[in-house]
């Protein structure tokens, strides 16, 4: 797959323990399958951000896992229980990834391709207040 990336974010994931810059490189060519349209970028400094009319998630590396934060106001559904911490954030909610874990791609893909879809129908802020009126 080919898309165009951001020297920030490979200088991000370059410095971390080769498991999670595999597991990075996993989440970015997702985020980019989900749609050509993505653009990378660095926000806060320093953390690795993948944004389409809106952000879709970040990266950040822990000692432990890797945690992607997905930026979906909590309205995409999780059939397959990936989520593991946010359930009750307003903003976003986590899915980390261990060393040696795989990586659920149907499932995180799909979820991609909702906060895209939500995005590009005026972000999930929008749809959360359109659902109560």
């Amino acid at each position: 797959m080919s898309y165009v990336t951001d020297s920030r974010v490979d200088d991000y994931i370059g410095k971390l323990p080769e498991w999670q810059q595999e597991i990075c490189h996993e989440v970015r060519d997702l985020v980019h399958a989900a749609d050509p349209e993505v653009e990378e970028t660095i926000k806060r400094t320093v953390q690795p951000y993948f944004v389409l009319q809106g952000n879709v998630c970040a990266l950040l590396a822990a000692k432990t896992h890797v945690n992607v934060f997905l930026y979906d106001g909590a309205i995409v559904p999780d059939p397959e229980g990936i989520i593991t911490a946010g359930h009750d954030n307003k903003t976003a909610r986590t899915v980390s990834f261990r060393e040696g874990e795989p990586i659920n791609k149907p499932a995180l893909l799909a979820m991609f391709r909702q906060i895209i879809a939500n995005n590009r129908a005026g972000g999930w802020r929008k749809l959360k207040r359109d659902s109560r009126s």
